[in-house]
């Protein structure tokens, strides 16, 4: 084992490497094109006994890596942003095909307007396709959850691709302190893929992703896939164990941060979480109880876990870094839908909308946030959703419109 400081990019690359992939089919796009540059260098220079082929698109990309994986080989790719949207016909596909391999995808705002920074729209829009979804907030857990998406990912009880998120240029260009373990031990943890379901082999011929006529058919492999995603949830604890007793880090669907005694909850995910907790903290030294818990697991989605970390509290605070116009905030309404039936759910679950295209969310966001939460349990009114944007946030914009003749 080694600790070096790398970026979210060099992470998922030593991911991809110590997993000992057999193909890496790629198409560049900011902010993940660093990750295929390292792995091709890597591969070019025998570092990684890996094919890798540059692809044409996002869709041929995502096409090459479930056929792969179809022929038993172990696969990873990357994309970003637009590039997960252009190849997201293929996402519902490989996901039918039941596919094992592993896709990272480095969350980038969609267009339009045109945007760099991240903003998990990209990655949502996927949330229905049947690929497993984990979202992470630093770049050891980046190289980490690699390892363990292919034991997910390959796991007879799951079966489907993994699509893993990470935040473009917060975490792909951030440099971290990063372990690196060393082969023998992944080796233990994730060994040499020996698939049983899908392969390619002459004297064993089979069909796969085949049509089927009429629904009855249909319908029965579309439950097959949902049974396969919520098996997800307990292969990930088992995964997750597992992975603690090797390497001594711990992962969990969703992360609780000092939530046992918090009175209101702060609900976020990805690596704004960090921006998150240091809100969290400032407001303990105020003696205001306040906890944070990031969903981690965001497919299948983990509603018994969100109950229990969230029963019995006065007030909850979902910070959407997505939006769906018309209807607000995605996970705030995914959240709402699984503490429906739970009877001791807090007192009020507010929608704030933040760090949209990579928008800072400022200490005084939190105390805001904070405020308005003690403000509904006071008054039993809760606020439509709320966009995080402060008054220097629009002082900038109106000298922008100004600028451009519109103000």
């Amino acid at each position: 084992m080694v600790k070096e400081m790398l970026t979210g990019n060099f992470a998922a690359a030593w991911g991809a490497r110590l997993s000992g992939v057999d193909y890496v089919p790629a198409f560049p796009i900011t902010p993940q094109t660093e990750i295929i540059e390292v792995i091709s260098k890597w591969v070019n220079s025998g570092v990684m006994d890996t094919k890798f082929t540059n692809m044409d698109s996002e869709h041929s990309m995502i096409t090459a890596a479930g056929t792969a994986a179809a022929t038993g080989a172990r696969v990873f790719s990357a994309t970003s942003s637009q590039g997960l949207l252009y190849g997201c016909e293929m996402l519902y596909a490989v996901a039918g095909w039941r596919v094992p391999f592993v896709l990272i995808n480095v969350s980038r705002g969609l267009s339009a307007p045109i945007t760099l920074e991240p903003d998990h729209n990209d990655v949502l829009s996927a949330r229905d396709t049947g690929l497993i979804q984990l979202h992470v907030e630093t770049c050891q857990e980046i190289l980490d959850t690699i390892l363990m998406a292919f034991r997910i990912a390959e796991d007879e009880r799951v079966f489907l691709p993994v699509l893993i998120n990470m935040d473009g240029f917060y975490l792909s260009f951030t440099r971290e302190p990063v372990e690196i373990p060393g082969l023998d031990e992944v080796r233990e943890f994730l060994p040499e893929y020996r698939p049983g379901h899908a392969f390619f082999l002459a004297s064993k011929p089979m069909a796969q992703g085949v049509a089927v006529l009429g629904g009855s058919v249909y319908s029965y492999f579309r439950y097959q896939m949902h049974l396969a995603s919520s098996n997800a949830l307990r292969v990930h604890n088992e995964v997750a164990a597992e992975f603690k007793s090797i390497f001594g880090r711990a992962y969990s669907a969703v992360e609780p941060f000092k939530t046992e005694d918090a009175e209101y909850i702060i609900l976020m995910t990805n690596s704004f979480t960090v921006k998150g907790k240091d809100a969290v903290n400032r407001f303990r030294e105020k003696g205001i109880k306040v906890g944070l818990v990031r969903l981690r697991l965001v497919r299948p989605f983990p509603f018994q876990e969100l109950r229990e970390y969230l029963r019995g509290k006065k007030a909850l605070a979902v910070i959407d870094q997505n939006i769906s116009p018309g209807s607000g905030g995605i996970l705030y309404n995914e959240v709402t839908s699984a503490l429906y039936h739970e009877p001791n759910r807090p007192g009020a679950v507010l929608s704030f909308i933040g760090g949209l295209g990579g928008k800072d969310i400022s200490l005084a966001e939190f105390s805001f946030i904070l405020d308005e939460m003690q403000k509904s349990v006071e008054t039993g009114i809760v606020p439509e959703t709320q966009l995080l944007y402060t008054e220097q946030d629009m002082k900038n914009m109106n000298n922008f419109l100004n600028i451009a003749g519109k103000g």
